[in-house]
């Protein structure tokens, strides 16, 4: 089924890691690149891939922007969604093509294994999404920081995974949750108690910071990946200060 899916991407100065996407995605017929006028090498790196068509729009929001991206989809019935640092794996492309095409599914979600500078780690708080549907079927909504699809149809579970593998400098880090976490702490003052996930309960009573620690390096087991791990739990870490002073300064 490889011939009937088109990724697409949503890019802003993704320099960093827009290689190694791309080149994981050369089976594909099409990749479009929905670029918010970066202004680092995004656009030159594209330019090296035969597959990829460049269209460039103005961000207003990830859902629109994602939406956007269906609206351009043209050529295959089925997208995968991506963001510029997730990696297809050998064994996804191989379930991908393995796929049929009259499927009684609409959309499959996809798991993810998460990567520091390389090196795979055991788990991580990274929570599975719906990357491959049907163009038809799907549009988007936004969802706190982010952006979140609906199928108009039922859903499966794919058994291989993406690999998300970010290495943007950290000064771009620091800037996006800062970021995130205004519109997270938005999003948790108009939820209802009733309607709150379990780890947003948690943060409501603000202990975010103090649970992330031992969860991830013990419940998922991050000890075992050395700096890498804790590389990663810092993250968590600060990710869950930023919302914390987020809500508390509402």
């Amino acid at each position: 089924m490889l011939n009937l899916i088109t990724p697409t991407i949503l890019t802003f100065n993704e320099e960093s890691n827009l290689h190694r996407t791309l080149s994981a995605l050369e089976w594909a017929v099409e990749v479009i690149v929905i670029d918010s006028f970066s202004n680092d090498k995004t656009l030159d790196i594209c330019s090296q891939y035969n597959n990829v068509r460049v269209v460039q729009n103005p961000f207003s929001s990830n859902s629109e922007q994602s939406n956007f991206a269906l609206s351009q989809v043209t050529k295959t019935p089925w997208v995968l969604s991506m963001d510029a640092d997730y990696i297809v794996t050998p064994e996804l492309k191989d379930e991908l093509a393995s796929l049929i095409t009259d499927s009684a599914f609409d959309g499959y979600q996809i798991n993810f294994k998460y990567a520091i500078h390389g090196k795979v780690l055991k788990g991580s708080l990274y929570p599975p999404r719906i990357c491959l549907y049907r163009k038809n079927k799907a549009h988007y909504i936004q969802d706190g920081h982010t952006q979140r699809v609906k199928i108009e149809g039922e859903t499966g579970q794919l058994n291989a995974v993406l690999l998300h593998d970010d290495r943007k400098p950290y000064s771009r880090w620091f800037a996006s949750q800062r970021k995130y976490s205004a519109e997270e702490a938005n999003k948790m003052a108009s939820t209802s108690w009733s309607n709150m996930s379990l780890p947003d309960k948690v943060r409501f009573f603000g202990l975010g910071p103090l649970v992330v620690i031992p969860y991830t390096l013990l419940a998922k087991g991050l000890i075992v990946n050395g700096l890498a791990g804790l590389e990663y739990t810092f993250q968590r870490f600060v990710a869950e200060l930023y919302l914390l002073r987020a809500r508390l300064l509402k």
